[in-house]
């Protein structure tokens, strides 16, 4: 590992004389469309003499009219600097030291122009690996060198809180208006410094509908297997923002277009390139588009059901070869399929055993539900999954599997016939049926008699 390593980018050869400064009457971001946690942030940084812009996906998604979800600030004050002017500020991170500062329920994330690795005085501020992997990144610098530090061409817009212009040192500008994403530097390298990018490149794409760059394309089809080398934890951060950020189906797609979907998600892509793979991609393909329209409804999603749809065609793969071979009843056998794919699974993603679980009972429900006689019904009405397990029971008969409609039928009927209509109350729940809980307040003992 080598902390001293050559900058991938000459801010030298690429930054130009002066940035284009794009007035607010041109640029047309008003201050009422910017989160007032990260105004008062800018003008108390601006206020104590610090330098304060916005920078990344909040000022792309206000020009091109969208609601940000986060806003984050760049600043050259430091961690610490920035901790003493905010009491509700705290530094976190080690690869990238960051300051989080609450408004309200909000965060407000604050970090520090950062400056080419070639200059760190010692491993404590960058860590490199020879792969050009970083592992550390705490090397500041200014505005102008933060800039060459960005990923995209359109993360790399500051709106400086002192004139309310936006700076445009890299052609951002252009690119947003020609729906182009295009990375700042060589493409490899880039990759190779964090994989992540592969995805995130992904994502900005589909996501915002733009066109990636041939470059930045044909290095994603040569280098998609470094994303093996992302831990798993983040990974799975990563796969939530794919997949629930309003365009799951066509970021599915992509991401098996650049064979990146098979790192993730091993055991679905052999099965989906197998003899059953039509039928499975066909209930993940129905899947998908319906978490899309939740979304865009503004219907809350869980990815347990996620996972369920995702594993689905590997565990029934793996549940049958034990009855076949090993004589294994179905439910057993079920069992133990879901243990060894989930286990397989986590060597790739590090799905939290709080969405495990409930995958693995909607899995299991696929076989219960199919007993429709005497009081089983009823009983299954009570378990906490069983709204899961129908929905999913229903998308495999919409998909795949038609003959599952006439027990869908009976499932929807026999809801509406014990007083729980099939389409009860969808803003009280999560996709898959699962009712958001409020917590509750614990109940003061009375003292006993006597004491």
């Amino acid at each position: 590992m080598n902390a001293l390593t050559e900058p991938n980018i000459d801010p030298a050869d690429l930054r130009p004389a002066e940035p284009l400064r794009i007035p607010p009457e041109i640029h047309g971001i008003s201050t009422a469309s910017i989160h007032p946690g990260a105004l008062e942030v800018l003008h108390r940084l601006d206020e104590a003499g610090f330098q304060a812009c916005l920078v990344g996906g909040c000022v792309r998604d206000l020009l091109l009219g969208r609601e940000p979800k986060d806003f984050d600030v760049a600043t050259d004050a430091l961690p610490e600097q920035v901790r003493r002017l905010f009491r509700s500020a705290r530094i976190i991170g080690r690869r990238f030291r960051l300051v989080h500062v609450r408004h309200g329920r909000d965060i407000i994330e604050v970090a520090t122009f950062r400056a080419p690795h070639h200059v760190a005085e010692d491993e404590a501020q960058a860590l490199v690996e020879e792969n050009g992997r970083i592992l550390r990144d705490n090397v500041y610098g200014t505005l102008e060198t933060d800039v060459w530090r960005r990923d995209f061409t359109i993360n790399a817009l500051y709106y400086d809180i002192r004139d309310h212009s936006i700076l445009d040192f890299t052609g951002g500008m252009t690119d947003l208006a020609e729906g182009r994403l295009r990375l700042l530097g060589d493409p490899a390298t880039r990759y190779r410094e964090d994989p992540v990018r592969m995805l995130r490149a992904v994502r900005f794409a589909t996501k915002l509908g733009f066109r990636l760059d041939p470059d930045a394309e044909a290095a994603i089809h040569e280098l998609h297997p470094l994303i093996t080398e992302v831990s798993p934890a983040r990974l799975f951060e990563e796969v939530l923002k794919l997949m629930h950020g309003g365009c799951a189906l066509q970021t599915f797609e992509a991401l098996r277009h650049y064979g990146l979907f098979g790192h993730l998600f091993p055991a679905a892509e052999a099965h989906l390139n197998g003899p059953d793979g039509e039928a499975f991609g066909s209930l993940i393909n129905a899947a998908l588009a319906n978490t899309d329209r939740r979304i865009a409804a503004g219907q809350p999603v869980t990815p347990a059901f996620l996972v369920a749809v995702l594993l689905w065609g590997p565990v029934r793969a793996r549940a049958a070869e034990l009855e076949a071979h090993e004589g294994m009843p179905p439910i057993p056998a079920l069992q133990e399929a879901a243990q060894a794919v989930l286990h397989a699974q986590q060597r790739s993603i590090s799905i939290p055993r709080r969405f495990t679980l409930p995958a693995r009972e909607i899995w299991a429900l696929q076989l219960r539900l199919p007993r429709t006689s005497g009081k089983r019904p009823l009983r299954l009405l009570s378990h906490p999954r069983f709204r899961a397990g129908y929905d999913f029971l229903c998308l495999r008969a919409q998909s795949a599997e038609p003959e599952l409609a006439e027990l869908c039928q009976w499932w929807t009927d026999f809801q509406q016939q014990a007083g729980l209509p099939a389409a009860s109350a969808p803003e009280a729940r999560t996709e898959g049926g699962e009712r958001s809980r409020r917590r509750r307040r614990p109940r003061r003992r009375k003292p006993r008699s006597g004491q």
